[in-house]
């Protein structure tokens, strides 16, 4: 069992920053593929980053790429998204989950365990 809590998120104007943490309880965390999604309203939820069990591999949605950046320490069971040059069309909550399997993937469906979200607005 994974439990994941996410923190971070906020109210930031376009061209701004913010680092969303992911704190994993359970001791299979670096076991654990990870990754972030979002949702915005009326819309469903989407793919924004993955990183691999070691930290090596990373995976980004096309829109997010050169600004946003997964990572995660192992030691302190947590996973980081750093959102750089933020647009209004980042604005979702975003959700943190943990993948038990080998691959990373990008389909939400295959990640067991979730967060209960953290907002991020991002203001014109």
């Amino acid at each position: 069992q994974v439990q994941l809590v996410e923190s971070g998120g906020g109210l930031v104007q376009t061209g701004g920053s913010l680092r969303l943490s992911c704190a994993a309880s359970g001791r299979t965390f670096s076991r654990a593929v990870m990754g972030w999604f979002r949702q915005a309203p009326g819309k469903e939820r989407e793919f924004v980053a993955a990183i691999s069990r070691s930290g090596l591999g990373t995976y980004y949605k096309d829109s997010v790429k050169g600004r946003f950046t997964i990572s995660r320490d192992n030691a302190k069971n947590t996973v980081y998204l750093q959102m750089n040059s933020l647009k209004p069309e980042d604005t979702a909550i975003y959700y943190c989950a943990a993948d038990d399997g080998l691959v990373v993937t990008t389909t939400a469906d295959q990640y067991n365990y979730w967060g209960q979200g953290t907002q991020v607005t991002v203001s014109s």
